[in-house]
């Protein structure tokens, strides 16, 4: 029986770019699972309110959230083979720096996703990866090479 890879997407949740890994990783026959931190942006905010109840103060609304969906994301990064970490166009991803700089300490390998004018604001980030990808695409063809050894197809 071959090793389950399990790998943890962190980032931004405006975009295809976790349905298009997933395709390509069936597609590739990848022996991959894919986990990420919850990506309903509602939720996200609003489960710390949900659980232990209201706040009138928006900081501890954020704060009760925040606790709450750092434990999925350390868990979940921590228990992962490697992660892909995406900083899309439209917003900030502070959380996605934070993942990032989580992973390098945990000793995590990762790989960026990002569009190349983000290249100088994510040079310490993408220092510390081991790889930097432009399309999803490009992050199936490196988990079919770190897997199987796959060389991409011309």
């Amino acid at each position: 029986m071959s090793k389950v890879w399990t790998v943890y997407l962190s980032g931004e949740i405006h975009s295809d770019w976790r349905e298009r890994i997933e395709t390509g990783v069936k597609e590739a026959g990848l022996p991959v699972e894919l986990v990420a931190p919850i990506t309903v942006h509602e939720d996200s905010d609003d489960c710390g309110v949900a659980v232990f109840g209201a706040e009138d103060n928006k900081f501890w609304h954020d704060r009760k959230g925040a606790q709450l969906n750092a434990m999925r994301t350390k868990t979940l990064l921590a228990e992962s083979d490697l992660a892909v970490i995406r900083f899309g166009e439209k917003y900030k991803q502070w959380n996605a720096a934070f993942d990032a700089g989580q992973a390098s300490a945990l000793g995590i390998p990762y790989i960026t996703l990002h569009p190349a004018e983000h290249d100088h604001a994510l040079k310490e980030v993408d220092g510390a990866a081991n790889g930097v990808a432009r399309e999803p695409e490009q992050v199936v063809a490196a988990l079919a090479y770190i897997i199987r050894g796959d060389m991409p197809k011309a």
